[in-house]
């Protein structure tokens, strides 16, 4: 069964087919991975592929609470506890690189930090402090071109501090409303400049930012992933959303980028994504295709047997199935996961879930 082959990506030798996809789990105390997260990750690298939350490439980028970062020597010090960990329970680990633009509030960030954007366009709602509860989101700087190409320069720098922290890859988030995505849509690119505008002007950003990293530390390193038609953080759908999303693959795979992740949040009440686009990211792009979106076992041996995907990713089930590709194998019964403590503090709803103990 494809599901459980082994599988190439790039020089990473996978043992399976099935990725652990990015989930925020707000557990980094002072932003710095710690032996609490290791053993989280320990404990579901039966994974194919682990792709770990979003990770801080800089001050400005660290929008949440007690997300991890990668920009300090305490921060690559906390990760290497955690793909040493990975590693020896013998699974690969790509950390995905998030900044989150807009989409952050002063009180989880340094003091000496901006919230910055392509444009100055405030995001609805509220975001979550653990000093000061539920705050409205603050209006975003618009980054100046020398704030976008130091931004660039964060990402690489985060990319080889990944590397170093002992990572098998990066994945640049560019996806679910964060920065690369804000540059993405004409909904929060509003600039005038080369970086908005058309198309291939918001495409400029992504496309740099791949560029610089993969210059860094080699294609085979560097995925992405990316949400057309993604609706979470004021995003939508726009029009020839289609066609931008095409010219984009095209320039991925004229710089060998190793994977494109789609994104699909249907399974979580977003909008279906059209499968029209699906097919047609999967058949324009080159290299590994990992497709997720409300996967179960059906789903996704269906999915790799009809050659939709090439890995196929799961969230939700592998907070609350640490052995989740043991109980897939078996097809044994999910233990469903504690909403209450998807993002709270300790090991409580993180690493207190239980293995299956095979019969």
């Amino acid at each position: 069964m494809k599901l459980f082959s082994s599988y190439s990506l790039g020089n990473t030798s996978l043992n399976n087919r099935i990725v652990m996809a990015p989930m925020t789990r707000c557990r980094a105390e002072n932003n710095i991975p710690n032996k609490l997260m290791a053993e989280y990750y320990a404990q579901r690298a039966s994974a194919g592929l682990i792709i770990t939350e979003g990770t801080a490439p800089s001050k400005n980028g660290l929008g949440y609470a007690r997300i991890p970062g990668i920009y300090s020597e305490a921060q690559v010090e906390g990760w290497k506890k955690v793909t040493q960990a990975v590693h020896q329970q013998g699974g690969k680990i790509f950390i995905q690189l998030m900044h989150t633009g807009r989409a952050s509030h002063p009180l989880n960030m340094e003091a000496d930090t901006r919230v910055v954007a392509p444009s100055p366009i405030v995001l609805s709602g509220e975001m979550y402090t653990d000093s000061e509860g539920n705050q409205p989101y603050p209006v975003p700087e618009q980054m100046t071109e020398q704030d976008i190409q130091e931004a660039i320069q964060e990402f690489v720098n985060a990319a080889k501090n990944s590397i170093e922290a002992g990572a098998d890859g990066v994945e640049l988030h560019a996806a679910n409303g964060y920065l690369i995505n804000q540059f993405l849509s004409p909904l929060s690119n509003q600039r005038t400049d080369s970086y908005g505008g058309s198309a291939e002007n918001r495409n400029r950003f992504a496309i740099e930012v791949a560029q610089a990293v993969i210059d860094a530390i080699g294609a085979d390193k560097v995925g992405v992933r990316i949400s057309p038609y993604g609706v979470f953080n004021d995003l939508a759908p726009f029009e020839g959303i289609d066609e931008q999303y095409l010219s984009l693959v095209d320039a991925f795979n004229n710089l060998g980028v190793v994977y494109l992740h789609l994104v699909d949040h249907s399974g979580m009440g977003a909008p279906e994504v059209p499968v029209s686009i699906k097919e047609k990211l999967k058949e324009a792009f080159n290299n590994t295709f990992i497709a997720s979106g409300g996967l179960d076992r059906k789903k996704a041996i269906d999915i790799l047997e009809a050659d939709q995907g090439d890995l196929v990713a799961f969230g939700r089930p592998f907070i609350s199935n640490p052995d989740l590709v043991h109980r897939l194998k078996d097809d044994l019964e999910l233990t469903p996961p504690d909403f209450d403590t998807f993002y709270t503090p300790g090991e409580k709803g993180y690493t207190d879930y239980a293995f299956k103990v095979a019969e």
